[in-house]
């Protein structure tokens, strides 16, 4: 499947997929197109764990989300966030490249005049050094912070960052993402004490199971999240939400309102900012509407035989 998006995210505006049926139920094998095999080979094991074993137990029946803003003009700003009616808490990319801190400045502080009691996170996917998040952190002394996701790349870069921010007299809370999905070794991010949060994603951890168990042995606190999925890759990460035994914010499993479109007949909808735990119904249509070009068929069948004897 290739579904479009309304706005580039990450600099893709196509989210390639793929989508396949289990002895249990469908599931979305969906890891995006730069990943190496090995990385991609664990985005498989948990979509094959959600085709053909059984649902986790839940603790909850609905999973409080945030909205997610992508690096726009902060001209944008209203318009995007337009596509989260109702919610409470906003993520904002930040550090795209091409762009300038004065850029990422202009975002946020749109959003805190448009919405001036939502809660503000900031993700930067490892996109800064630690000066340059500590420079953007530097000018929003006004605005208060919720959490910030992966400012730099490396632990080591996290470490010095968080170390600088306590003598600092700051608080403000590291969360980690790509240091844990991304990581050989997904606690190491916990030993070394780089963050307070751990952002944890059902697909690039493997799994249900996996992820939960990653979450439980970090100790630190979590956030569910997403990876730009469709309907169906979203449900899979609310299954997991909704079997962790604690959940300490709004979780990231609300991107689907980034697509144009989507497979299933009905897509998740959001009331107050919650969204119920369900499995959605395919639709054939769009199924076939999106269908990828046959070469690139080829890609995802190749793709998924490779990763198959990885496993």
């Amino acid at each position: 499947m290739s579904l479009p998006l309304k706005t580039s995210f990450r600099g893709v505006t196509d989210r390639e997929l793929m989508i396949f049926r289990g002895q249990e139920r469908y599931a979305e094998f969906s890891p995006f197109l730069e990943y190496q095999d090995a990385e991609a080979a664990t985005w498989l094991q948990a979509a094959l764990a959600f085709a053909n074993e059984d649902l986790p137990d839940l603790r909850r029946d609905a999973i409080l989300v945030n909205a997610t803003l992508p690096a726009v003009h902060s001209d944008q700003v209203e318009k995007l966030l337009e596509n989260f009616p109702g919610f409470r808490t906003v993520k904002i990319k930040v550090a795209e490249k091409g762009q300038t801190l004065q850029d990422d400045l202009a975002r946020i502080r749109a959003v805190k005049k448009l919405h001036p009691n939502a809660k503000i996170r900031l993700d930067a996917n490892g996109g800064f050094t630690v000066n340059q998040a500590l420079s953007l952190l530097e000018s929003l002394q006004d605005i208060e912070l919720e959490y910030f996701e992966q400012p730099v790349a490396s632990i080591p870069e996290l470490v010095q960052l968080r170390k600088t921010l306590r003598e600092l007299g700051s608080n403000l809370k590291i969360a980690a993402d790509e240091s844990i999905r991304k990581a050989t070794d997904p606690l190491l991010v916990a030993r070394e004490q780089a963050a307070d949060i751990a952002v944890i994603k059902m697909q690039p951890l493997g799994g249900v199971v996996r992820a939960k168990d990653i979450a439980q042995e970090s100790g630190l606190e979590i956030v569910v999240s997403s990876a730009l999925e469709s309907s169906l890759g979203i449900a899979q990460g609310l299954y997991l939400a909704g079997s962790m035994e604690s959940l300490d914010y709004d979780c990231g499993l609300w991107t689907q309102n980034l697509l144009a479109d989507d497979i299933v007949k009905t897509p998740l909808r959001v009331q107050n900012a919650s969204i119920a735990i369900a499995l959605p119904e395919l639709d054939p249509e769009k199924l076939e509407r999106y269908r990828v070009a046959p070469d690139r068929e080829r890609f995802w069948m190749q793709r998924l035989e490779r990763c198959l004897e990885l496993l």
